[in-house]
């Protein structure tokens, strides 16, 4: 499988903000401020389970637990809640997001539970910098994301 024919589903482009590239997937940022909340989404056409994805596993698992460390790091939340669900969009996406006890919906599921609250634009970029920084990327003048002295996306 390739990145070849891949296009983000309209949802998940209407829903988010872009983070970066990494080797397999795009990290984006859910633009609800009830939880901070981050979406892995494989760069391969035609994808809708994990399965689906072959020798390629591996390399999501590594993705989803890098992004999951970097924000428990940077949140402090109490657990992250990392599910792929697809229910509404098809195409294969895992979501990562941080909980803390005093959440207002905890110990329940964020997913279709709450009214997404947007966040206003300098508090969504604190974030979104705020991941990319941890993780050690840079974005190059294309706008995607490289590790920090790489030209790779």
């Amino acid at each position: 499988m390739s990145e070849t024919g891949w296009s983000l589903h309209s949802q998940l482009r209407a829903d988010t903000a872009f983070v970066c590239d990494l080797a397999l997937s795009r990290l984006l940022a859910m633009n609800d401020a009830n939880f901070p909340w981050l979406i892995l989404v494989p760069r391969r056409a035609g994808v809708s389970e994990i399965f689906d994805l072959d020798a390629e596993q591996a390399v999501l698992l590594n993705e989803v637990s890098r992004v999951s460390r970097v924000l428990k790091e940077i949140t402090q939340c109490d657990k992250l809640n990392v599910a792929a669900i697809g229910n509404v969009v098809p195409q294969l996406h895992v979501h990562i997001v941080a909980r803390r006890k005093d959440d207002a919906l905890w110990p329940k599921p964020v997913w279709g539970a709450a009214s997404p609250r947007a966040y206003d634009a300098a508090a969504l970029e604190r974030f979104v910098t705020a991941i990319r920084d941890r993780l050690g990327i840079s974005l190059s003048p294309c706008g995607r994301g490289c590790p920090s002295g790489s030209e790779g996306g």
